[in-house]
């Protein structure tokens, strides 16, 4: 049983910041189709789950309870948890890029896009694969694993040693580097199916200046990029999901 104390609660409101943060800007949990009152009720419901299993720990770094001890943990536990999401939320961007890219390789460039979670309009193909992203996170259980980084966090970023500019500065970069190591691991097949049939039509265009090989190749072109997402569409989610895994999992 907890005590109710004004350290208590102020307590828990650090811990709703962090937990917070992190949920405004994850994957899955902050799409703009969630209602922000329904967002705002899974992370509160979240935040106090784990309070009987943080609260030992954040309450000694409220110091003398003064405006300016709580308003330092406040902001620093808004940056900590503001720095997992965007982590997180990186491997879903550089999935996003790499559809955008695939989408130019294979012809569909040229057909209207959709709108994806966070209402921008992307091509139809990067809103299919980032909804079938999001959706494998939730089935497989990710969204767990997430929310168990947020309780580990507090053993590797203790609220007593505040908010590192430098430490996370340095963990970003390392994460957009691996993160678009996937998504080039990814796009990789279609980076060279684009690259051998645009040359194939160059070279017969030059050979046949008369016919217009791009305009008649278009239809093929597509078709074949189509058989090759068919192809490796499995293989494509299972890498991600598993590389996603892997960053909860050690990060």
């Amino acid at each position: 049983m907890i005590r109710v104390s004004p350290e208590t609660v102020l307590a828990v409101f650090a811990i709703f910041c962090r937990i917070g943060a992190c949920l405004l800007i994850a994957p899955g949990f902050s799409s703009v189709q969630i209602p922000a009152r329904v967002r705002l009720y899974v992370a509160l419901s979240i935040s106090l789950a784990l309070a009987p299993f943080l609260i030992d720990t954040v309450r000694p770094t409220l110091g003398d309870g003064s405006a300016f001890a709580v308003l330092g943990l406040i902001f620093s536990e808004l940056a900590v948890g503001l720095m997992i999401g965007f982590i997180a939320r990186l491997y879903f961007l550089a999935l996003e890029t790499i559809t955008v890219a695939i989408t130019q390789a294979i012809g569909l460039g040229a057909i209207p896009g959709t709108v994806n979670e966070n209402e921008e309009h992307v091509p139809s193909l990067t809103a299919l694969f980032t909804l079938t992203a999001t959706t494998i996170m939730f089935i497989t259980g990710l969204h767990e694993q997430l929310v168990r980084g947020l309780v580990d966090s507090y053993t590797t970023i203790p609220p007593a040693l505040g908010f590192g500019p430098r430490l996370a500065l340095v963990n970003i970069v390392d994460q957009i580097a691996a993160a678009f190591l996937v998504a080039l691991r990814i796009g990789s097949p279609f980076i060279v199916y684009s690259i051998v049939v645009n040359f194939a039509i160059g070279i017969t265009n030059k050979l046949t200046p008369q016919i217009p090989v791009f305009f008649i190749a278009v239809p093929f072109v597509l078709a074949g990029g189509l058989l090759l997402v068919v192809v490796t569409v499995r293989e494509f989610v299972e890498y991600f999901a598993s590389a996603f895994a892997a960053w909860l999992a050690s990060g």
